[in-house]
């Protein structure tokens, strides 16, 4: 560790010296140059007389008053044609705004000089970043990096994390998560926050949308730890899209200004005559405040005597309001557009309350999923409201993201970022195509990581209430990502949702909230056990144990055995039984996932199929937090130790209680949903 030490101690020290020339060397021609060097191209380079290097000169002389005056950032174009230059320029703001000036007047000056002849630059600063290209540059976050770190004599060898001590790692991974959700939020695409000891900021180029922009942050995130082990000081990762940065301490974040409005400059005459207009229109204002919030009593009143689910399209309004200006609100007519009026083509698949649809919203340059509520489903009405209550408030890597909506037309409609490989139930039962278990690991701490987030790391607790495959998507790179929020409750920390409709899907749901109708984290804590034993297993909740089956993988105790006229019998039991009989043998991966051949890493295999069980345990008040099953997944706690025998105690169902079960599609997977009401005084076990 102390080799690795001075190589580092080392590194910080080149990377000085060369900063160091390069700043004498910009002295001595007074051109600002990039650092590191920049990105220039050298195919099919422009001439000095050329239209390309006259439409160039054109916009970089355009670029720094045009980003003074947009917050100090701006992306424009010059020219038409095969000529034509796209450009963007932005400050960062760990710099203060005399350097920010500098640099947005500096590096347009500059670079011509610095990438002669070249018709694509990307480009570095010390407080900016440059870009051009004779393409329009893509909407989409470029995850190259230069990464350094800061305070690197902090350095505490023979640790083997990005923090020192358990406090600092916590510490920094709750500033991580706060910077993502945020940047991702803010319509500058800027955020800043705290997590003592550390402070922090992350930046995106605000030509990224939200998801882009969380996509890129949450990449540097993850490379943190690699590229600064055992660094307590700090570290910073800087790209073309996005920057990151953590340090111990207080770090200066200069806001940019606020766009100024074309023609805001006036007479003194002008402003005299404005004061006077928005004095009498404050007044009209006000009196039009009242008349609204009149209305608006009115409208509850009349909503109390309305059964549930009939809300109108005004009670709508106030759902969004609550909601917060997070997502778009989209018109009908710019939905229909996307996804060719709805066509059958692009439908991605259909749940319980309304099909899915794939999209591509033209102005955005975005692919996205709409769901489209039915029309005549009240529990889709009351679903609808419940996802943009809740979703639209949360940030998180491992959750789907609530782009927009739209309620015009009699329609309701929700727009969520595309998910291009569909749900895991899809790849768990595919017989295309296995999915490996170094990716079902992933996705098991991913979906982990959502669920803390939900249940202790939000302001308020999020019970989820319908965990299963088919509400984790999977994104281009296979990163889980838990969706559909219709059923979602918010409630305070420590308590529980009471309720006498219990909603959930059949299979994954928690014997003890189906009797007593009382939701708690617990719940969804059963629901994510049995999803980690079924990615283990490749197995559904329900087990069908096949009379052509080894006698080793066959189960002592069944729910049910259906048998053929030779006499030969099926034995059908739930997951959690059929894994708890592996284990009491002290065979627990003969359960895992015949398909995978023994491909796997047997600890990790273990680990899982063991949290599984510790979280599916029928006593509630035996089962783990998520930040203890959580723990114990990332192999850092040991695994609990259970007894040999599951205990099966027979639960009765309560009479009149209906069952929902919902599910919204944001990939490529079809998916359903059933309400039933179950049979008094029987087991319940159906799927």
């Amino acid at each position: 560790m102390a080799s690795s030490r001075v190589f580092l101690l080392a590194i910080v020290a080149v990377v000085a010296r060369l900063r160091t020339a390069m700043a004498a060397g910009q002295q001595a021609d007074n051109i600002l140059r990039p650092w590191p060097p920049p990105e220039c191209s050298t195919a099919e380079n422009y001439t000095a007389d050329s239209q390309y290097r006259k439409n160039l000169d054109e916009l970089l002389a355009a670029l720094p008053s045009a980003a003074g005056d947009n917050g100090w950032f701006y992306e424009g174009r010059a020219g038409d044609g095969a000529d034509e230059v796209f450009g963007l320029i932005m400050c960062y703001a760990d710099h203060n705004a005399t350097a920010c000036l500098d640099c947005l007047a500096g590096a347009p000056a500059g670079i011509t000089a610095v990438c002669p002849g070249s018709r694509s630059v990307r480009a570095m600063y010390d407080a900016c970043v440059l870009r051009y290209s004779d393409t329009p540059i893509p909407a989409t976050a470029d995850l190259g990096y230069l990464h350094y770190p800061v305070n690197a004599g902090t350095i505490v060898p023979g640790e083997p994390a990005a923090a020192a001590s358990e406090t600092a790692r916590a510490a920094w991974m709750e500033l991580m998560s706060e910077l993502t959700g945020g940047v991702a939020g803010s319509p500058l695409r800027l955020a800043n926050g705290s997590a003592p000891p550390y402070t922090g900021m992350a930046q995106c180029t605000r030509d990224l949308n939200a998801s882009e922009c969380s996509r890129c942050v949450s990449s540097y995130t993850e490379r943190m730890g690699d590229m600064f082990p055992n660094n307590t000081g700090g570290g910073v990762i800087r790209g073309y899209s996005c920057y990151l940065r953590y340090q111990v301490g207080v770090l200066d974040i200069t806001l940019p200004p606020a766009p100024v409005p074309p023609g805001s400059s006036s007479s003194s005459s002008n402003s005299k005559t404005g004061i006077l207009i928005g004095v009498s229109v404050g007044a009209i204002l006000i009196v039009l405040l009242v008349f609204i919030r009149l209305a608006r009593q009115q409208r509850k009143k009349a909503r109390r005597h309305l059964d549930e689910g009939e809300a109108s399209e005004a009670t709508d309004d106030e759902v969004f309001e609550e909601a917060g200006t997070g997502p778009k609100q989209f018109r009908y007519g710019e939905l229909a557009m996307a996804t060719g009026n709805f066509s059958d083509k692009h439908k991605l698949g259909e749940g319980g309350f309304g099909s899915v649809y794939r999209g591509y919203i033209k102005e955005m340059d975005l692919h996205v999923a709409i769901k489209r509520v039915s029309k005549g489903s009240k529990q889709g009405r009351k679903e609808y409201a419940s996802e943009v209550r809740i979703i639209s408030l949360l940030r998180h890597r491992n959750l789907v993201q609530l782009i927009g909506w739209c309620h015009g037309g009699g329609e309701l409609l929700l727009v969520y970022e595309l998910m291009p490989n569909g749900s895991l139930d899809t790849h768990l039962y595919s017989s295309a195509q296995l999915l490996p278990w170094q990716l079902r690991h992933e996705i098991v701490l991913g979906l982990g990581s959502a669920l803390l987030y939900l249940h202790q790391d939000w302001e308020q607790c999020v019970l989820h209430r319908d965990i299963k495959p088919s509400n984790v998507m999977l994104d281009a790179s296979f990163t889980a990502k838990l969706g559909d929020f219709g059923l979602a409750r918010l409630v305070d920390h420590g308590r529980r949702s009471h309720t006498t409709v219990v909603a959930g899907t059949m299979g994954y749901m928690d014997p003890d909230y189906m009797i007593n109708g009382r939701a708690g984290t617990e719940s969804d804590v059963y629901s994510f056990g049995v999803v980690l034993l079924e990615i283990a297993c490749g197995r559904r909740p329900l087990v069908v144990s096949s009379r052509g089956e080894d006698d080793s993988r066959r189960p002592l105790v069944a729910l049910a055995r259906h048998g053929d006229e030779d006499g030969e019998e099926d034995v059908v039991l739930h997951i959690v039984q059929w894994v708890w009989e592996f284990y009491g043998r002290g065979a627990i991966l003969d359960a895992a996932d015949a398909r995978l051949k023994g491909e796997f890493d047997a600890g990790e295999m273990e680990t899982v199929m063991v949290v599984g069980l510790w979280c599916t345990q029928p006593d509630r008040s035996l089962r783990p937090s998520i930040r203890q099953a959580v723990n114990v997944l990332r192999r850092e706690a040991p695994l609990p130790s259970l007894p040999a025998t599951m205990p099966v105690p027979t639960f009765f169902s309560p009479h009149n209680v209906i069952y929902y079960t919902s599910s919204v599609a944001t990939g490529g997977s079809t998916s359903t949903s059933t309400a039933s009401t179950p049979t008094p005084d029987k087991n319940v076990v159906s799927n």
